[in-house]
């Protein structure tokens, strides 16, 4: 029997398991097509990428697009109303086939979208409602149950020697819906314990744009005034951090519990390190790949699916939400460094 050379065989093993590798790591495109029997088009209007969390968002979904043959052209509107209106319009005049929305201002685009449904364009609101508007979808990560696990897990954190916490509520901008919805869920943990003495509400501010400065102003200005406070719920991880700066100049960074958002890396580090009690993990590949293939389907004449419908004001709107991940410093490596989110070297500084 004629040998196979030991080289060859190796070759033709490696060669192989590179074939599944990219079966496993490269899936197989399944194109989609419109009615019309051409490629997906979707436009994605996204508020602004000053946060590293959007601009994952904007590359998982240009990458998931490329699966079904679909493409993805994004315009940025720095947190400009009227550029993100203006944006959208330029969508419509291409005739793109469905509109992803990342609203700056959740009530100031109810017109542009009825231009947008009016082109016969299928209009999916992304992470932030868009109010009083006819949406097609909604797809975002449940907000109540992200203000739910911060009040909690920063109640849990409060010394059991305190028998009445006094509780900063920093919200996130009025401008956005998921700011409402956070809140909501925080106040459905602290309303009973407020009502039965066993909390007190000592501060409850809204934060512009989400800007850390403008939380770090508002926690610090109460301070300042001689205010006591056992915990803070922060409603994402830059008013965290803005509130824990004013923290740290009253000697509280990591005394008083903090709560946050997004697991951004340097609130990762903060669990880490003790300044910050939680932040609420959204894996955001789910949500990137859910709202392309939503489009997708829209796009194509399929109806997707749902978990249930929200009211934006105008419409019960075909909502896909999915649950958040609470972090906290003994989970780190079983939430974002499992899922790949973050690596051992990025969060700890070594491979532990």
């Amino acid at each position: 029997m004629k040998k196979i050379p030991f080289l060859l065989l190796l070759v033709v093993l490696i060669a192989g398991g590179a074939f599944l590798l990219k079966d496993r790591f490269f899936p197989k495109q399944q194109i989609v097509l419109t009615p019309g029997g051409l490629p997906v088009r979707i436009g994605l209007s996204m508020d602004a990428l000053k946060e590293l969390r959007w601009v994952k968002d904007r590359d998982l979904m240009t990458e998931n697009a490329k699966v079904f043959g679909a493409s993805v052209v994004t315009l940025v509107a720095d947190g400009d109303d009227k550029t993100q209106i203006s944006q959208i319009q330029n969508f419509i005049t291409q005739k793109v086939d469905a509109i992803i929305i990342v609203a700056h201002n959740g009530k100031a685009l109810s017109k542009v979208v009825a231009e947008a449904k009016a082109a016969g364009i299928k209009v999916i609101a992304y992470d932030r409602m868009i109010m009083d508007a006819d949406l097609d979808m909604y797809i975002s990560f449940d907000s109540e149950k992200v203000g739910m696990y911060a009040a909690q897990y920063v109640l849990a954190a409060v010394p059991k020697s305190v028998t009445m916490p006094k509780v900063a509520f920093i919200g996130g901008a009025e401008t956005d819906n998921n700011a409402f919805l956070v809140k909501q869920g925080a106040m459905s943990v602290l309303d009973p314990l407020i009502k039965n003495g066993q909390a007190k509400l000592v501060l409850s501010k809204f934060t512009k744009d989400w800007n850390p400065d403008i939380a770090y102003s508002n926690l610090k200005n109460y301070l300042a005034g001689g205010g006591k406070v056992d915990a803070v719920v922060a409603s994402n991880d830059g008013t965290a951090f803005g509130s824990i700066q004013a923290l740290k100049e009253y000697g509280l960074d990591g005394r008083v519990p903090v709560s946050g958002q997004d697991a951004e890396l340097a609130a990762i580090k903060r669990l880490v390190q003790g300044t910050q009690t939680v932040s609420s993990y959204k894996p955001i590949r789910l949500l990137a790949e859910k709202a392309v293939e939503v489009a997708i389907d829209l796009a194509a004449g399929k109806t997707p699916v749902t978990t249930g419908t929200l009211n934006n004001g105008q419409i019960d709107v075909p909502s896909f939400l999915i649950d958040p991940v609470p972090v906290i410093k003994s989970n780190i490596e079983d939430t974002v460094i499992k899922d790949g989110f973050y690596t051992t070297q990025e969060v700890f500084g070594s491979s532990k």
